[in-house]
């Protein structure tokens, strides 16, 4: 079942308080930099287990697959996003209909193991994933008793892809009942509602915050400003859906493009005035703006939510894009403009109207109502360290370690993808209707 903790909701450490000692013992934290939303996760999650007063170790993912692997599959990913989006999809929905991770991409995560295991520390009391190719990982070696610590996957996204649900991890823990909903129909173990990891700089602007973060951003000063992000890559149909806004005459659009240069160029050139690279100061950016438009429903969207702005979905990436939009429109948390037609109209019930209002409220609510992720992983780790609570580490065979090798190579070659192991999702209307049902009592 869905389980919701009844604990009192943890708050982000505040940059003054003193650092912690690690009492309370060691815990890893893998993600995978893959734009950024995973990373970010994983930063929030670092600063609430370390204001718990754990010591806390971080690795990527993609340093842990065999030599070169990681990132190039994470650059096949990148280029799949953005010259063959149809494809990506039609890959996405393979993997999530599939009952198990293919036989190669099987031998992929096997051959993390060893590098996983080793990259442990002794005194390791758990392990957290925020990516779904180490879930994988993780819960192999834990069916294995290779890993003798608990191990955790926190659900980034609010859509889950089969392969977040890895068996063998001790606990699924969800941002909202929609993806913990949505885990625990996939059969995924201990699927419980925990909240977000944000910034504690995202907030609600004050009027005086507004006034000054405007100016501080050049931005014109008495209309709304429609926040437009793509991500840290920049990617999706993101000229078009700023034209468009534009176009509306409804709101301002104000666009970021992470690290994509040319981007930036090609809006400016378009007219579009208020285009922006990578910025640091987002929770700046956010008190100057009064609505959110998204394409692929991550970590923005959290942050949005707890800076008190509506967030609309508009032209969405394919995959986990779609399927987040979906989730978050389940959950009442974001509007999913589905049809052009409707923007101008949906932006205008958001700026101005009670729809703005109640998802303003659900957003802020998000962030009150749940525990925390490291309040849950602490309850579930215990308060002192257990003499058996140790990485286990066992050498593969020579032979061995060269066949999973040889087999990563392959599903690299042959297969050139690296989405199936950053976020492959695909739509599935049946899905939610199951989840539907969980929520209303059904589920068994």
């Amino acid at each position: 079942m869905v389980h919701r903790d009844d604990l009192v909701p943890e708050s982000a450490p505040s940059p003054s308080a003193a650092p912690p000692q690690g009492g309370a013992g060691r815990i890893a934290i893998i993600s995978a930099g893959v734009g950024a939303g995973h990373d970010g996760a994983a930063a929030g999650l670092a600063e609430r287990l370390t204001a718990h007063g754990y010591l806390v170790d971080r690795h990527d993912f993609l340093d842990l697959l065999p030599t070169g692997t990681g990132r190039l599959l994470c650059g096949t990913y990148h280029r799949m996003l953005t010259w063959m989006p149809d494809g990506y999809q039609r890959l996405y929905a393979a993997t999530d209909r599939a009952a198990r991770p293919g036989a190669l991409w099987r031998a992929l995560f096997r051959a993390a193991e060893r590098r996983t295991l080793r990259a442990l520390a002794p005194d390791t009391r758990a392990v957290v994933s925020t990516y779904p190719g180490a879930s994988q990982v993780l819960g192999a070696l834990r069916r294995r008793g290779r890993l003798t610590v608990p191990a955790f996957t926190y659900l980034t996204d609010f859509s889950v892809h089969a392969l977040w649900v890895a068996p063998g991890i001790d606990a699924h823990l969800a941002v909202h009942a929609v993806p913990a909903a949505q885990a625990h129909v996939q059969g995924a173990a201990a699927a419980t509602v925990v909240g977000p990891v944000t910034d504690a700089r995202f907030t609600p602007a004050t009027a005086g915050q507004r006034t000054a973060a405007r100016e501080r951003f050049a931005l014109p000063a008495d209309v709304p400003l429609a926040l437009l992000v793509a991500g840290s890559w920049g990617v999706g149909p993101v000229r078009r859906a700023a034209a468009e806004i534009r176009e509306t005459g409804v709101a301002v659009p104000v666009v970021v493009c992470g690290r994509n240069a040319s981007l930036v160029a090609e809006l400016r050139a378009d007219g579009i005035t208020h285009a922006f690279g990578w910025v640091d100061d987002m929770p700046g950016l956010m008190h100057a703006c009064d609505v959110l438009v998204q394409n692929a429903g991550g970590l923005t969207s959290l942050e949005a939510f707890a800076a008190g702005l509506p967030v609309a979905s508009y032209r969405c990436i394919p995959g986990h894009g779609q399927t987040n939009a979906d989730a978050l429109d389940e959950a009442g948390l974001a509007a999913w403009i589905r049809d052009p037609a409707d923007l101008g109209r949906v932006l205008a019930e958001l700026l101005h109207g009670p729809r703005g209002r109640a998802q303003r409220a659900a957003g802020l609510d998000l962030h009150r109502l749940a525990p925390g992720p490291a309040t849950a992983i602490a309850t579930r780790t215990g308060p002192h360290p257990a003499p058996h609570a140790q990485p286990v580490v066992r050498r593969l065979a020579g032979r061995r370690r060269i066949a999973l090798t040889a087999a990563t190579v392959a599903a690299t070659a042959c297969l050139g993808v690296a989405a199936p192991l950053a976020h492959a999702y695909n739509e599935t209307p049946a899905r939610f209707t199951a989840v539907a049902h969980y929520l209303d009592g059904d589920g068994r």
